[in-house]
């Protein structure tokens, strides 16, 4: 039997290609005790929300809510949609107004406060639900109207008068006035995330093989609207049978209710739904396989052998925002290079020179990372190591000493603590050698290996110049932490050559130690001086760097949670309304099109 012409060839299918779609969260605003800027009402309050440009840093308005009339107490019902990325720093804003006219100007309305935040800082919260307090910073008012306009950051910590162009004019302000409070959440938003299993048979097929008996295969279609069909799976062939047992498959149920084949000979087709195969294993699923042109030419064509419904299951796909939103917290331990080969952090040609002007590339790399997975750990308290120093009193080498001198608690308040106790080691400690990694990576697997329960998951970042000393004993390490909840970001800051780390990134080859393979892969190499920006751009390519380096952490984390059988917690329960929840999955009862 000739194929279709809209069915896309066997040899070009893959079920695992194409490209995936961002992870889109739904922003839900409310506010409490605004302002009241009317005489004789409450203010009508009207929500707009910004995106920052990651390379201009300019503000450009995503939307608007609706205006709710006389209150204080907004619970607005237009959302946000946005794109989701877990590695970069999505800066957000919200501008609150009292609405007094229909016109779109927003200048001729009162302005009553702004927030600033990140998305990340919003997911990462207890049950993706942040409470921050609005402020009329420092603004600027309209010299048509007199009134107040929110001055905008320009995501530095500088403030720059906004819509120059509309007549404003400098004003002092009242600095950091508090005006109310604004409560962010976000739901994470997917198409129907179920995926089916399930395992079928066939019995007395027909016999293509000249000499032998069939190699028989399932592919299976799903019905378009136009009545075309699109491949969505195929399963293994089995050699030489006419009673084959296919191999138990998962697919998404999106992909299966939502040319020239190699010359395969055709046996037979049959129609199903999903509806019919959530029956699972019974006389519905139990399918005659029938040859179109056969059944035209023989009066006495009954079939060419039946296809049954061994198994079908079906269960939710869990994401990455469905742990984080049930409570996972994300532990992030550093890891900084103090051996001799960085250079005397006294003279200006050190990679751990502390200059006036600019951080150096140990305290950039850390910044990058460190601004955006600090939202996924509530308490904000980070451990911070060093290896490859002379410790004071004794001058003894160390390759996991912590960086704030407690050898009991190791933990920074914050990236600015750990920026601070690394400055202070660099004032204390002799750099030495050599660079050893397996003492802090095991130290970190120590952590991780106390807590498997699916509610905190640890990234260390090892921040480093040099090559790698101790290969065997780290590739021991990172076999061992490839069974625990735990992922190794390492950064190569300098010019040294960074093969052996290259080797660690198991991305290619997965690695092993002693003959054993990792069970998974947990760690990303990036060289720093590969996002230099010679125009002296910081900003953005520390973004990219981030970018890359936390780009893999998500599945990775999915990865352990689904080997180990975690499945996500409930959200917490929030201190008011909970935000509503997605529609559970009802996937429609398309035909399902079905070749052997």
């Amino acid at each position: 039997m000739e194929p279709p012409e809209d069915m896309t060839s066997l040899s070009e299918f893959d079920s695992l290609a194409g490209s995936i779609p961002a992870t889109k969260v739904e922003i839900t605003v409310s506010c409490r005790n605004l302002l009241d800027k009317d005489m004789f009402s409450k203010s009508d309050p009207l929500c707009v929300m910004y995106t920052q440009g990651m390379e201009n840093k300019q503000w450009r308005e995503f939307g608007r809510t609706e205006v709710i009339d006389n209150t204080l107490n907004p619970d607005f019902v237009r959302k946000f949609i946005v794109d989701y990325f877990f590695e970069e720093k999505q800066n957000l804003r919200f501008d609150l107004y009292d609405v007094d006219s229909k016109s779109p100007d927003l200048s001729k309305h009162d302005f009553l406060g702004q927030a600033f935040c990140t998305l990340g800082e919003i997911v990462g919260s207890p049950g993706s639900r942040l409470e921050k307090p609005l402020t009329i910073g420092a603004f600027s008012l309209n010299s048509r109207t007199g009134k107040p306009m929110p001055a905008v950051s320009n995501g530095s910590g500088l403030w720059m008068e906004s819509l120059r162009t509309t007549g404003l004019e400098a004003s002092g302000g009242v600095s950091g006035k508090k005006c109310g409070t604004i409560i962010l959440s976000a739901e994470e938003l997917s198409n129907c995330r179920d995926v089916a299993t399930m395992q079928f048979c066939a019995n007395k097929l027909d016999k293509k093989d000249f000499f032998g008996k069939s190699d028989p295969f399932l592919v299976f279609y799903r019905s378009n609207e136009d009545g075309t069909f699109t491949i969505c799976h195929k399963t293994e062939v089995m050699k030489n049978t006419l009673n084959p047992v296919w191999q138990t498959f998962s697919i998404p149920v999106r992909a299966l209710c939502n040319g020239d084949y190699d010359r395969h000979d055709f046996i037979g087709e049959f129609t199903t739904s999903y509806r019919e195969l959530a029956r699972g294993q019974s006389q519905f699923n139990i399918y005659e396989v029938v040859n179109p042109k056969k059944k035209m030419k023989k009066k006495k064509y009954v079939n060419s052998g039946t296809v049954t419904l061994l198994s079908f299951a079906v269960e939710s796909e869990c994401t990455f925002l469905d742990y984080i939103k049930g409570g996972t917290q994300i532990n992030f331990t550093v890891a900084i290079d103090f051996t001799a080969s960085n250079g005397n952090p006294s003279q200006s040609t050190s990679l751990h020179y502390m200059s006036p002007y600019q951080l150096n590339a140990y305290a950039l790399a850390l910044t990058a990372v460190g601004e955006i997975i600090q939202h996924y750990d509530s308490d904000k308290m980070f451990p911070a190591l060093g290896f490859g120093a002379k410790l004071p009193p004794d001058g003894r080498v160390s390759h996991e000493f912590p960086l704030n001198g407690n050898q009991e608690n190791p933990s920074c308040c914050g990236i600015e603590g750990i920026l601070e106790a690394y400055h202070q080691s660099l004032r204390t400690v002799q750099l030495y050698g050599p660079t050893n990694f397996a003492p802090v990576v095991t130290h970190v697997a120590r952590s991780a290996a106390e807590v498997q329960d699916g509610s905190q998951y640890s990234v260390l970042l090892i921040i480093t110049d040099g090559v790698i000393s101790d290969m065997a004993q780290t590739k021991e390490a990172i076999v061992n932490a490839a069974k625990l909840p735990m992922s190794i970001i390492i950064i190569g800051v300098g010019q040294a050559e960074f093969d052996a780390m290259v080797e660690l990134d198991g991305d290619d080859v997965r690695i092993s130690s002693r003959g054993k393979l990792a069970e998974r892969d947990i760690v990303q190499f990036v060289p720093f001086r590969d996002y230099v920006d010679r125009t002296g751009n910081h900003v953005l390519s520390m973004a990219r760097l981030a970018r890359d380096v936390l780009a893999e952490i998500p599945d990775q984390l999915v990865s352990y949670m689904k080997a180990k059988g975690i499945r996500p917690r409930p959200p917490p329960e929030a201190p008011e309304s909970s935000p509503s929840q997605s529609p559970a999955c009802t996937p429609p009862a398309s035909p399902l099109h079905t070749h052997i």
